[in-house]
C-alpha cells in the first residue's frame, strides 16, 4: 500500500513539473514579446553587415512624415542573376519597412504580365520615359532554345505626388556578369535612400552653371541637366565680378570654358569657396577644334590659358599643357573610300579619346569606363597641408603625352606611336580636393579688383570640397538635328560601338557628393565580398555534394530522434 502511494505521488509530481515548465516557457515568451515591442532591434549575422542599414538611412526613414510607395519592375521569369538581385532588393525594402513603418510600402511588378504585344510595348515606353533603363537578356527555355526578354532592373519611388526612377543595374562590359551583379547589389541602399531623401526633403538645393567664359551651351549639357534636375534646382548665369552672387548656390559647375577668367570673376569664385561653396571644374588646357578633323582630317592644338593656373595651384592641382594618347581608347569614323567614290566610314581606334578608369572613391566606384576627348594630364601639388586629395579617374597603363602646340591628324590612325613610347601609366585626370583652402588673393592688393566698401574678405575657407576634371568633354553630350531642330543625345553614349560610358553617372555622383550634407555618398563605398563557387569542384564532385546535402539533413534528424528516444527510456527507467 505504501508503495502505491509513493508511485502515485511521483506521477503527480511529474505532471506538476511539466505544467510548471510549460507555464515558465509561456511567461518567458510573453516577457520577450513585451520587451521586443518596447525595444526594437535586429540582428545581422553576415560578415559585411549587408543587412544593416547605415545610421543616416535609419534616421531618414524614421523621420518620414508622408507615405513612400516603391514599385519595383523586376518580377516574373528571369535569369538567376536577376532573381538574386530581386531577392537583395526585397531584403533591403524589408529593412527599410522595418524602420519607416506604415510610411513605406512596396510592390514587385512584372511589366510583361497580362498584356498584348502592343500594350507591352506601350508600357515599356512609359517606363523608359520615367527614366528606367531596360536591358535585353538571353535565357534558355525548357526545350533548350534561347529566347530574348526585356527586363527593367529598376524601381519608381513615389512620394507626395512626385516620383524618381531608380536604376539598380551596373553594366560595365569590361567586367564579368557576376561582378557587375555584385556591384549592383552593393549600390541598392544608396540608390534608394538618395531618392527618398530627395523626394522627402523640405529644402531643394540650387546649383548653377557659369556662363561668360565660353562654357558649353545649354543644349550640350542638356542630358546631364535633366538628370540633375531630379535632385536640384538649376540656374545658369554670368558671374559679372559681383562678390556674393554665388553664395545662394550649393554648388557651381564650370563646364569647358574657352575664354580667360577676369580677376574680378576669379575673386568671386575664390570667396565663394572661402565661404564653403563647392565647385565642379571641367577644364581643358589645350584648345583643339575637333570639327576640323571631319572636314580637313587634321587640326592644331594650341595651349589654352584660362588665367586659372595660380588659383588651381593654390587649391592643390596643376593641369599640364599636353594631350594624352591612350591605347585604351574610343572610336572615330574614318572614310576609307577612294577619292571620287561615295564615302564609306568605318570605326577606327582614336588614341586621343581615352577611356579612363574610375577609382575606388564613392564618387567613381563601380562606374563604367569614362570617355574623354583630348584630355590633359593633371598633377596634385603640395598645398597648405590642410587639403586632402582623392583620385577619381586614371588612364590605362599604356599612355603617352604630347606637348602643345601640336598637330593632330587622322593619319596617325595608320601610323600610331610605337608601344615603347606609351610609358606614362595611370595618369590622373580627375581628383577630389577636400579641406580648408587658402585664398589665392591672400596678401594681394584688392583695391583694383573688388567693389569699394566690400568688407567680407576671407583668406582661408571653412571645410569644403571641390572636384577637378582635366577634360571639359566629360560633361558634353552630343547633339543631332532632327526635323529642323537640334536635340541632345544621351551623355556617354557612343553610337559607333553602342556603348554607354559612365560619364553621366560620374557627373551626377560628383555633384551629389559636393552637395551631400549627410554624407550619404559614403554608402557607395560599401563592399560585399563576392563568393564564387569553385567550378572545377562542381564538375568533379557534383554527385558527392548532391548526396551530401540531400542525405545529411535526413541522417541528422534520424540520429536526433534516436537520441531523444534513448534519453526518454533512460529517464523513465530511472524513475521506476
Amino acid at each position: 500500500m505504501v508503495i502505491k502511494i509513493k508511485h502515485k505521488n511521483s506521477r503527480y509530481n511529474l505532471i506538476f513539473r511539466n505544467i510548471s515548465e510549460f507555464l515558465i516557457v509561456i511567461v518567458v515568451l510573453a516577457v520577450i514579446g513585451v520587451l521586443s515591442s518596447q525595444w526594437f532591434f535586429r540582428v545581422d549575422l553576415t560578415s559585411e553587415k549587408r543587412f544593416t542599414l547605415s545610421s543616416k538611412t535609419r534616421d531618414i526613414l524614421k523621420n518620414l512624415n508622408k507615405d513612400v510607395y516603391v514599385q519595383v519592375f523586376l518580377d516574373g521569369e528571369m535569369p538567376v542573376g536577376f532573381k538574386r538581385m530581386r531577392t537583395a532588393i526585397k531584403d533591403m525594402l524589408d529593412e527599410f519597412e522595418a524602420y519607416a513603418g506604415k510610411h513605406l510600402t512596396y510592390e514587385f511588378i512584372n511589366p510583361s504580365e497580362g498584356k498584348t504585344a502592343k500594350e507591352r510595348d506601350k508600357y515599356y515606353q512609359e517606363l523608359y520615359k520615367k527614366g528606367l533603363r531596360p536591358t535585353d537578356v538571353q535565357q534558355r527555355d525548357k526545350e533548350g532554345g534561347i529566347s530574348s526578354k526585356i527586363i527593367f532592373p529598376g524601381a519608381v519611388i513615389n512620394f507626395n505626388g512626385m516620383e524618381i526612377a531608380v536604376n539598380f543595374l551596373n553594366n560595365n562590359p569590361s567586367l564579368p556578369a557576376a561582378v557587375n551583379l555584385n556591384h549592383s547589389i552593393e549600390g541598392i541602399e544608396y540608390n534608394m535612400i538618395r531618392s527618398i531623401k530627395t523626394l522627402s526633403a523640405d529644402t531643394v538645393y540650387r546649383i548653377a552653371f557659369t556662363e561668360g567664359h565660353g562654357e558649353l551651351p545649354e543644349i550640350e549639357v542638356e542630358d546631364v541637366e535633366r538628370e540633375l534636375a531630379k535632385y536640384f534646382n538649376i540656374d545658369r548665369g554670368v558671374i559679372g565680378g559681383k562678390p556674393g552672387i554665388l553664395n545662394k548656390y550649393a554648388a557651381v559647375i564650370i563646364a569647358k570654358p574657352s575664354k580667360p577668367f577676369s580677376e574680378a570673376d576669379k575673386f568671386v569664385l575664390d570667396q565663394y569657396v572661402m565661404q564653403g561653396g563647392k565647385i565642379l571644374w571641367l577644364l581643358d588646357k589645350v584648345m583643339i577644334d575637333a570639327d576640323s578633323l571631319i572636314y580637313a582630317s587634321s587640326t592644331f592644338g594650341i595651349p589654352l590659358d584660362l588665367h586659372l593656373n595660380d588659383m588651381l595651384f593654390k587649391y592643390g592641382v596643376r593641369l599640364e599643357g599636353s594631350l594624352i594618347q591612350d591605347m585604351r581608347c574610343g572610336m572615330v569614323p574614318v572614310n576609307t573610300a577612294i577619292v571620287g567614290n561615295a564615302p564609306h566610314y568605318v570605326p577606327a581606334r582614336w588614341l586621343y579619346y581615352p577611356l579612363m578608369a574610375p577609382q575606388k572613391h564613392p564618387v567613381s566606384r563601380n562606374l563604367n569606363l569614362v570617355q574623354g576627348k583630348f584630355v590633359n594630364p593633371l598633377d596634385t601639388v603640395e598645398g597648405n597641408g590642410k587639403i586632402f586629395k582623392h583620385v577619381l579617374l586614371r588612364t590605362s597603363r599604356y599612355t603617352l603625352t604630347r606637348g602643345a602646340p601640336l598637330m593632330v591628324s587622322l593619319e596617325e590612325i595608320k601610323r600610331p606611336p610605337p608601344e615603347k613610347d606609351f610609358n606614362r601609366p595611370g595618369l590622373i585626370t580627375g581628383v577630389v580636393l577636400e579641406g580648408r583652402f587658402e585664398s589665392v588673393f591672400r596678401h594681394r592688393m584688392l583695391s583694383t579688383i573688388i567693389p569699394e566698401g566690400y568688407a567680407g574678405f576671407k583668406d582661408e575657407s571653412v571645410p569644403t570640397r571641390m572636384i577637378v576634371f582635366s577634360d571639359g568633354d566629360i560633361i558634353r553630350n552630343g547633339v543631332r538635328r532632327i526635323g529642323g531642330k537640334w536635340v541632345s543625345l544621351p551623355l556617354g553614349q557612343d553610337r559607333l560601338t553602342q556603348q554607354t560610358y559612365g560619364n553621366k553617372d560620374l557627373i551626377v555622383n560628383a555633384v551629389n557628393y559636393l552637395v551631400d550634407d549627410q554624407n550619404l555618398m559614403e554608402l557607395r563605398g560599401r563592399e560585399f565580398k563576392l563568393r564564387l563557387l569553385d567550378r572545377e569542384k562542381i564538375n568533379t564532385q557534383r554527385l558527392y555534394w548532391e548526396l551530401f546535402n540531400t542525405l545529411l539533413p535526413v541522417l541528422l534528424i534520424i540520429i536526433a530522434g534516436i537520441i531523444v528516444i534513448l534519453i526518454r527510456k533512460h529517464k523513465f527507467a530511472s524513475r521506476r
